[in-house]
């Protein structure tokens, strides 16, 4: 034994004859409770470690399968009830496009394709892409608007990439006409709703036209500066967005998607997204743990991991990592995640697409 670890052991014998005399438990129970403690801070520590990249891989991976398994041969993929077929089909084409599949090449290229169709199909001549019967058809446009213009940027067959322009064109003017007279959108357009609006499907509409310019599709600025001043007006002093601009109280879902909806509009630094980046950090996340659920858990950190990501840091690794983590334990055994509200196929897509941002495969998501 060289002098140095016999310093080092000699002095951890005083010290445990110490701390015994101090707390009047024998030596040997005393040094039994240090093992333990020092076992269960290891646990703990072990707990919070990182999950390995391959291991998050193979866990999208098994998720994705399970998603494909549950596409329609028409190419659909619907909600519980068969609800929100094509809210679905856009969010789970979404989860397929961020693994770096495209209509043409990789594992899902046949599902996304299928996808595509189907989505070309729900479009109508007045814009919409969607059923008109669908009291919240707004939700499934966002969203393929978002899906169709990734798969746009990357097709190469000219005359479906002429027939995805058309239906993209249509739907940003659709958005347009759908656009309440205070600058949101509600769960339908604005005439057949009242002029009724909602922040989540506000965020929806933003983010799909923000999809659609970046793949060359023409949108209006002021359709883009009215839904800002929109959210604005929702906002509370203290940075919480409220359900509409009726009022309905802050809640942390709806101010995470606002404010990853502004940084798709370009407005980063702001006094109105710095306001909501600190309502964030005391009701989403680093102040709550990734284990609280506000409500519309899926939902929220969707949005708020769009928000991190572009971000970076430090940050966006720490939150990550305990978001995967989390993700990682509650996955089943079959892949993909249990959803009794809305349904599997809705909250599966979503968690793939957030366990995929580091891939960077889809402009609409990239720093």
């Amino acid at each position: 034994m060289n002098s140095r670890n016999f310093t080092s052991r000699l002095q951890g014998s005083f010290e445990l004859a110490w701390l015994s005399s101090v707390w009047r438990v024998p030596v040997g129970c005393f040094a039994i409770l240090m093992i333990c403690s020092i076992s269960i801070r290891s646990a703990v520590a072990q707990d919070r470690e990182a999950p390995a990249k391959a291991t998050v891989d193979a866990a999208v991976i098994k998720s994705l399968d399970y998603l494909a398994s549950l596409q329609k041969r028409q190419g659909y993929w619907e909600a519980n009830q068969g609800q929100y077929r094509v809210a679905m089909t856009a969010l789970a084409g979404t989860a397929m496009l961020a693994e770096g599949s495209t209509t043409t090449s990789g594992r899902y290229a046949p599902r996304i394709r299928l996808a595509v169709d189907f989505l070309l199909s729900m479009s109508r001549p007045n814009g919409l892409i969607g059923y008109r019967e669908d009291g919240h058809y707004t939700y499934g446009h966002g969203y393929s608007m978002v899906f169709l213009s990734q798969v746009f940027g990357e097709e190469e067959d000219i005359q479906r990439r002429e027939e995805i322009r058309d239906v993209l064109t249509r739907a940003v003017q659709f958005c347009a006409d759908a656009q309440t007279s205070r600058g949101g959108w509600g769960y339908v357009s604005a005439k057949e709703g009242s002029d009724f609006d909602e922040g989540s499907t506000c965020i929806t509409q933003v983010q799909g036209l923000r999809a659609c310019r970046n793949a060359g599709i023409p949108v209006s600025k002021e359709i883009i500066d009215r839904a800002i001043t929109y959210i604005d007006q929702c906002t509370t002093p203290q940075g919480g967005v409220e359900y509409s601009i009726r009022g309905g109280g802050a809640r942390p879902p709806i101010t995470a998607a606002a404010l990853a909806a502004l940084f798709n509009a370009g407005e980063y630094e702001t006094e109105l997204t710095g306001r909501m980046r600190d309502y964030c950090r005391r009701n989403v996340w680093p102040e709550k743990s990734v284990n609280a659920n506000n409500g519309h858990w899926h939902y929220m950190h969707f949005y708020f991991a769009q928000v991190l990501y572009r971000q970076g840091g430090d940050d966006w690794t720490r939150y990550r990592d305990e978001l995967n983590a989390k993700l990682l334990r509650e996955m089943k055994g079959a892949g993909g995640w249990p959803d009794q509200q809305v349904g599997d196929v809705y909250v599966t897509a979503l968690n793939c697409i957030i366990m995929q941002l580091d891939k960077g495969f889809l402009p609409i998501y990239q720093r």
